[in-house]
């Protein structure tokens, strides 16, 4: 191919090179070798099956223009500074006349913001309110770097259509060199759907149910659910037996049947040759937060074919990397919907799960914070309330089993030991029942100013596993806790609840071995009404728990 010595435009279309709009030369695809010899002319214009504008102002309006014709959304790409700056009146225009428009902007990256560097402004969210989505990509430099840019970048454009259309913005920071290209062409790379509701009348519908058949492995993971869904029978049997149902307590009882719910410890105990027979094709989410890190590994690092997420709001949330599809309606009504819709075949893969689950045995602890949270819960009144404070607690209670009629409560939105004293207090205040909650030594007295409060009640009873300090610390692969990490990581004490929960009226009970426990355990779980507030400090040696959790661990490797 003869090039010329110069070129100021470039258009690419069809498989056609066009140079300064007249030199034509055939290009099937932009190879490597052929954008470094782009890269060296001094361009104006560059633009693939596009429009070159050189007037930012211009090309904006133009893309507008675009959009409007065809309905489809319309990118418009430019390089920093002020090029991005000149789009503003358009996005505005785009934003309030809701056209689906995506500004691509180049930028530096963000270390040479304000340091006198050429072309450089402050770009990431410039557009403010006038864009649906502004999205900021991050340079890639691992594999976390790639998933997070594709996640974003689908976030942008599935939001040009989101609850009517609208523009978005995608800022690109680059480092130098900038025309170092490493591939012939460009990758194949996940997109992300959005259902938004699902009828009859929606063409993507039977797709969505083709799609869900063909696959022989369906896994449902339920996160938190602050409610109970009692699904009606003709439902339960069509849905129960095609998926396996895994969920934690605070899912509460949003299940068709009974869940898998000791899935944690089966991962952990699971052989490696096991592994692909139980990692699913299709995984179905819905609810909120998780609690195992062993399940968010295991589907990060065996992920499924496909990973669809039904939520009301219809937002991306990729917690295992692998999202697909996100359908934008209520669970419930889109389980209720496909019941009738799954092929008649009972699959293998739900009793796979059940089956391996059930050869895991609940623990049987010595005198421990474990072995405290296990007597509470065997001895809990059928229909009660459980607030599960975060950190250990809420992990020890996932070990043993607990009714579907009582219903779990834990602050899992951002998993903070602060406050969930004060969410216990609030709600038993507004509660017609008995009010549990286990908490942590660090967690309660960091939320002691709970029990100052006019409004408790006496239907709460606080569990509260006093060992000194933060115990989880002590479980954490890899954290020394030699020398000053006590002081500074585990907060260890020697401090009591018993004078504050006297002077605030409770009746104060606690225990520093099992015979007390027991004794301690029959007057606060009783299910008649007391006239006050009830605490039990059961004391306990954290070096001792820890030791305890990880011998129990250690002997589900050798079963």
């Amino acid at each position: 191919m003869a090039w010329p010595k110069r070129a100021r435009t470039v258009n690419w279309e069809s498989g056609v090179l066009t140079l300064d709009g007249e030199k034509q030369f055939e290009v099937p695809e932009l190879t490597a070798e052929i954008m470094e010899q782009l890269a060296g002319y001094t361009l104006v214009g560059f633009h693939v099956k596009g429009y070159p504008v050189t007037d930012e102002r211009s090309a904006g309006y133009f893309a507008i223009g675009l959009a409007l014709n065809g309905g489809k959304p319309a990118a418009v790409c430019c390089t920093s500074g002020t090029a991005l700056l000149n789009l503003h009146p358009a996005v505005a225009e785009a934003f309030y006349q809701n056209v689906p428009l995506v500004i691509i902007s180049a930028d530096r990256p963000a270390a040479w913001i304000g340091q006198m560097d050429g072309q450089t402004v402050p770009q990431p969210g410039v557009f403010q309110t006038l864009v649906k989505k502004s999205v900021n990509l991050p340079e890639i430099h691992t594999e976390e770097d790639e998933w997070y840019c594709n996640r974003l970048v689908n976030e942008a454009l599935l939001e040009t259509n989101h609850h009517g259309k609208g523009p978005v913005h995608i800022n690109v920071p680059i480092s130098e060199p900038l025309f170092q290209f490493t591939v012939d062409s460009l990758p194949e790379v996940r997109v992300i759907t959005r259902y938004q509701g699902l009828n009859v009348y929606d063409r993507d519908y039977n797709d969505l149910v083709d799609r869900m058949n063909k696959y022989q492995k369906r896994m449902i993971i339920i996160g938190q659910m602050n409610l109970i869904y009692l699904f009606e029978k003709r439902y339960i049997k069509l849905l129960y037996k095609h998926f396996a149902w895994l969920t934690e307590h605070i899912g509460n009882q949003t299940v068709p049947g009974i869940p898998v719910k000791n899935f944690d410890a089966a991962l952990y105990a699971m052989p490696e040759e096991k592994v692909g027979q139980m990692v699913p094709e299709l995984l179905i989410t819905y609810g909120g937060h998780v609690v195992s890190k062993r399940l968010k590994k295991f589907l990060r690092q065996h992920p499924p074919k496909e990973h669809w997420h039904v939520s009301p709001d219809g937002e991306v949330v990729d917690l295992y990397g692998s999202l697909t599809t996100v359908i934008e309606m209520d669970p419930f009504e889109f389980l209720e919907k496909i019941a009738s819709l799954l092929d008649n075949r009972t699959p293998e893969y739900p009793r796979v799960w059940e089956n391996y689950c059930k050869i895991i045995p609940e623990p049987e602890f010595a005198y421990s914070e474990m072995s405290a949270v296990g007597t509470l819960l065997k001895a809990l009144p059928e229909s009660c309330a459980l607030h599960l404070a975060n950190s250990s607690v809420v992990r020890y209670a996932q070990l043993y089993s607990i009714p579907s009629t009582i219903e779990v409560c834990c602050n899992r939105g951002t998993n903070g030991i602060e406050g969930s004293l004060s969410t216990a207090v609030g709600y038993a205040a507004a509660s017609d029942k008995l009010n549990f909650i286990a908490i942590g030594d660090l967690s309660f007295f960091y939320d002691m100013n709970a029990l100052w409060n006019v409004n408790v009640r006496s239907n709460l009873r606080v569990l509260l596993l006093n060992n000194g300090g933060g115990e989880i610390f002590h479980t954490l692969p890899g954290l020394d806790m030699s020398g000053t990490s006590h002081k500074f990581i585990a907060a260890v004490h020697k401090t009591s609840a018993k004078g504050w929960a006297e002077e605030r009226g409770f009746l104060y009970l606690q225990a520093q071995n099992d015979e007390e426990l027991a004794e301690a355990m029959k007057t606060f779980t009783q299910p008649e009404a007391m006239e006050q507030p009830v605490l039990l400090e059961v004391f306990t040696n954290k070096n001792k728990d820890a030791r305890m959790l990880k011998n129990y661990y250690h002997q589900l490797k050798q079963k």
